[in-house]
C-alpha cells in the first residue's frame, strides 16, 4: 500500500505487499520488495533496493545506491550515505545456499552511516552513532560512538545533533550534556526529545 500523500516515481517499483508511508518519497529505479515497510517521511534516493521484509522507520533519508537486505532494521530518523553496504550471510558462497543463515543488523534511532561504510551483518548500532565514510563495522557499535576505520573503532563520542564532542561532553550545538560510564555515554541534560 502506498499512502496517497507519498510520492513514487514512475521509474520506481514497489511491489505488492510493500507499505510506503505518509509524506515518504521514492526516486528513480528503486525497487521495494514484498513485506518492506517504509515509514513517514522518509526518502529513498536513486537506486535504492529494500526488502523482502525489511522494516524503515519514520524519518530515514537513505541515499542513492544502498540495499538493504532481509535481516536489517532501521530505526526512525536513520541516514544512510551513498553507497553504503549492508550483508546479511557472514560466509557467502555462490553454489552454497544460506538463506536460513541471514543475520539480522539493528541500526537504531538517529544513527548516520557514512558513505561506502561496510555494516557487517549481526550487529548493532547504536543510537546517535556516527560511522564514518569507507568505514567497516564488524562489531557492536555504542550509543553516540563516533566510529571510523578497518575494522571500525571508536574514536570519540557525537551529540544527538552530529557534533562531536570534546572533553567537557557538552554539545557545542544544542549545550546538552553528556556523561561518560563504563565505556557508554548517556544524555544527563538537555532540550526536549520533540526536537529529535
Amino acid at each position: 500500500m502506498i499512502d496517497q500523500t507519498a510520492f513514487v516515481h514512475d521509474s520506481a517499483y514497489v511491489d505488492t505487499g510493500a507499505h510506503v508511508g505518509s509524506n515518504s518519497k521514492i526516486w528513480h529505479f528503486c525497487h521495494i520488495l514484498p513485506g518492506t515497510r517504509v515509514g513517514r517521511s522518509c526518502v529513498l534516493g536513486q537506486n535504492v533496493m529494500a526488502g523482502p521484509n525489511v522494516a524503515i522507520g519514520d524519518g530515514c533519508k537513505i541515499q542513492n545506491n544502498v540495499a538493504i537486505y532481509k535481516g536489517v532494521t532501521l530505526e526512525a530518523d536513520v541516514f544512510c550515505g551513498p553507497s553504503c553496504v549492508f550483508t546479511n550471510v557472514l560466509t557467502p558462497r555462490a553454489h552454497v545456499e544460506r538463506k536460513d543463515e541471514f543475520h539480522k543488523t539493528l541500526v537504531k534511532r538517529g544513527a548516520t552511516i557514512g558513505a561506502n561504510a561496510t555494516i557487517v551483518c549481526g550487529n548493532t548500532l547504536g543510537e546517535y552513532c556516527m560511522v564514518a565514510a569507507g568505514a567497516v563495522v564488524a562489531s557492536d557499535v555504542p550509543d553516540y560512538a563516533l566510529m571510523v576505520g578497518v575494522p571500525a573503532r571508536r574514536i570519540g563520542w557525537v551529540s544527538r545533533s552530529g557534533d562531536r564532542l570534546d572533553a567537557s561532553l557538552v554539545c557545542p550545538r544544542t549545550a546538552e550534556i553528556y556523561v561518560e560510564e563504563n565505556g557508554f555515554l548517556r544524555i544527563i541534560e538537555g532540550i526536549s526529545n520533540e526536537l529529535y
